[in-house]
């Protein structure tokens, strides 16, 4: 029998009703993990309602060192749960359990960071012109947040998110997509097990309709979302109506650059765990590599060798290297994007096929794909595949590489590969991108703060610079005179 997973609503688990229900399917075997709510606009009203009284009632008047009391009891639970918690996320997307786990574990240090920020949120005294006034600053929470995130890695993104927003002191609404959704239904239990409120977490789940009900309600104070663009640009039209503000986390086409005196080894090692590590399912996927003309050749034979020695196999055994392809529209957008690459002249040395073989013949296996001689111009290398597929450009100079990784639409990530300190910062310093990793990729900290600009998005993710996304700032000003004052004579 099919397991249903509930929603978590005011510290409640309303029962699925079959008639809005949706099937949660194992991309490994294509058989029905569980089944998931498909919310109402009328649940997703009650659950912001929730959030709100619990915000007004309880949340809001929580010292910061309850909140992080809370916040450091679910990290522990994470921590004591992340098998369970990464198997779940390992079977709704496909990804190597091994790296489910890791980011379990990384979710719950993201919550010990921001836990303890939690009593440390200050205002400022401000000196003003007149001796008889005193101003000062309050930092305070915006009320209900809205956090969205996606199928590729739901722990360690919400974690992204639901971490500062409580240490800010604010209530959520939670919904993940609805194609790997079990994580993030789980993690309620634990929120519960911990303590918080009920009320301050909720979390819904569904496709468009609830999505549509959720970003349409001018009662929040934020939406923070992770996906695709156009997705992304709908909750930004959507927010604009209300004016609520939003915190986009969108995609990437991410240029790692291997400069002509890179330690090779090391550069061939970042250039496929960048781009097939998690399958190119990742916002930050190196999903070009600009590689300079004196080590094209090498790079290129040496990339492609090791994408071909890759073993795909079930995720979930330490002998996997990688896993199928999350969903099957995924599939088939990274099919129709090879066959793009292949129309537009570039020479395919690795993959660009589905592997034959009766083990993996049920799941949604593509084989590590690398395109060499791409034009920097071609779709393959302007547009998010978010797949295993590597486009290989040549450049010249650093001009050249500069103007090659800077010429997309998105501008999140980038790597640079060089024993030359001088030209790695030189070359930080020219590119437009939110993060620029040098002789490592796919590197991530608690403490660095992370988010892109163009169509990758705005706004921060992680780092001190995370929680400001969640608080606004109210400035109050007191005469200290024993004096009437005109009134008339006062300029505001």
């Amino acid at each position: 029998m099919t397991e249903h997973y509930r929603m978590l609503i005011d510290g409640q688990k309303p029962a699925l009703d079959p008639a809005h229900a949706l099937s949660v399917v194992n991309p490994l075997t294509g058989q029905t993990n569980a089944m998931v709510s498909d919310a109402t606009a009328e649940q997703v009203h009650d659950a912001v309602t929730a959030a709100e009284n619990a915000f007004t009632t309880v949340w809001q008047r929580t010292p910061g060192v309850e909140r992080a009391r809370l916040m450091n009891a679910l990290a522990d639970l994470i921590d004591g749960h992340a098998d369970e918690l990464a198997q779940l996320e390992t079977d709704d997307n496909g990804k190597l359990l091994r790296e489910t786990r890791t980011q379990a574990h990384f979710a719950a240090r993201n919550y010990r960071f921001f836990a303890g920020m939690a009593d440390k949120i200050f205002g400022h005294t401000i000196p003003l012109d007149s001796y008889d006034s005193f101003d000062y600053t309050v930092r305070e929470p915006l009320g209900v947040a809205a956090l969205i995130t996606a199928w590729n890695s739901p722990l360690q993104l919400l974690a992204n998110k639901l971490a500062p927003a409580l240490a800010a002191g604010n209530t959520v609404v939670i919904k993940p997509s609805e194609l790997a959704p079990r994580s993030t239904l789980r993690l309620g239990d634990l929120v519960r097990e911990a303590g918080f409120p009920p009320g301050v977490v909720n979390i819904i789940t569904g496709g468009r309709e609830a999505g549509e009900a959720l970003t349409s309600d001018p009662r929040l104070g934020r939406i923070s979302f992770t996906g695709s663009v156009g997705t992304g640009q709908a909750i930004a039209a959507a927010a604009a109506r209300t004016l609520v503000p939003v915190t986009l986390e969108l995609g990437g086409k991410s240029a790692n650059i291997v400069f002509d005196d890179a330690d090779l080894d090391r550069a061939v090692i970042g250039a496929v765990a960048g781009i097939f590590a998690a399958g190119g399912q990742t916002c930050i996927a190196g999903s070009r590599l600009l590689v300079q003309a004196g080590v094209y050749d090498e790079m290129v034979s040496r990339v492609s060798a090791r994408a071909d020695d890759i073993v795909l196999g079930d995720p979930s055994l330490d002998t996997t290297q990688m896993g199928p392809v999350a969903n099957a529209p995924q599939l088939e957008r990274i099919e129709a994007m090879i066959a793009a690459g292949r129309d537009s002249g570039a020479t395919i040395t690795s993959g660009g096929e589905r592997p034959t073989g009766s083990d993996l013949s049920p799941g949604l296996f593509m084989r590590p794909t690398v395109f060499a001689g791409v034009d920097p111009m071609a779709r393959i290398a302007q547009e998010e595949i978010f797949g295993p597929v590597l486009s290989i450009i040549r450049f010249e100079t650093e001009d050249d590489a500069v103007s090659i990784a800077n010429n997309t639409d998105f501008a999140l990530a980038s790597g640079i590969w060089t024993n030359d300190l001088s030209r790695a910062h030189r070359i930080a310093r020219r590119l437009v991108a939110g993060t620029v990793w040098v002789n490592t990729y796919r590197s991530s900290a608690a403490q660095a703060p992370f988010g892109g600009t163009k169509k990758s998005g705005y706004g921060r993710e992680r780092g001190v610079e995370a929680i400001e996304e969640y608080l606004r700032t109210k400035n109050v000003m007191i005469d200290l005179s024993d004096s009437v004052r005109d009134p008339f004579s006062i300029q505001a």
